[in-house]
């Protein structure tokens, strides 16, 4: 009985060894984003966006606090906090949705993938569906996971106020790059 219960053991151990090798996980991706006008180029970035990845199935997901993105001007910081985001009542965005083409991914091989990205964006309380297209590259069983993709201010109620109006594009380029380390 004692060796029957010791190989059940040892086969859930193996089990979950082998699942907890399907995902990958960071705490120190990076999001950046930058809105290109005629009188004011504003670019931010983030380096603590927490994002996970299950190989297995392709589900992917990022949550980024926003009074974590850094502006070169602290008034601009000030103002995308308290004004445009409202950073103390939407405390974060967030991106779940999956790899649409995560079978021509081999998360076994080094080597660099196309990947097609689907599903819902979340920023300033407000979700919506996005598709993109990004990078999977695969160095020594690490997981580097990119793409750039443009977002409308107005498709998540972030107001702008007319006085700066014609500083603030009203397309949001944002980029993503994370290194993903297997779960442990």
């Amino acid at each position: 009985m004692l060796k029957k219960n010791l190989i059940v053991a040892g086969l859930i151990i193996v089990g979950l060894t082998s699942q907890a090798q399907d995902k990958y996980f960071t705490k120190t991706g990076r999001i950046e984003f930058s809105s290109k006008a005629p009188l004011e180029d504003i670019e931010a970035k983030n380096k603590t966006v927490a994002a996970i990845l299950d190989a297995k199935t392709g589900a992917l997901q990022f949550s980024v606090l926003m009074k974590g993105f850094e502006f070169p001007k602290a008034l601009m910081q000030e103002h995308f906090n308290e004004n445009y985001v409202e950073s103390d009542k939407y405390p974060k965005a967030e991106f779940k949705g999956s790899i649409t083409n995560n079978s021509a991914i081999n998360y076994t091989t080094d080597g660099v993938y196309p990947a097609q990205v689907s599903g819902k964006l979340t920023i300033h309380g407000v979700t919506k569906d996005i598709k993109t297209t990004g990078t999977i590259k695969v160095d020594e069983g690490k997981i580097d996971a990119s793409s750039a993709f443009n977002v409308l201010v107005s498709d998540y109620n972030i107001k702008i106020p007319a006085v700066v109006k014609d500083k603030i594009s009203k397309t949001i380029k944002v980029t993503v790059d994370c290194r993903l380390e297997p779960l442990k």
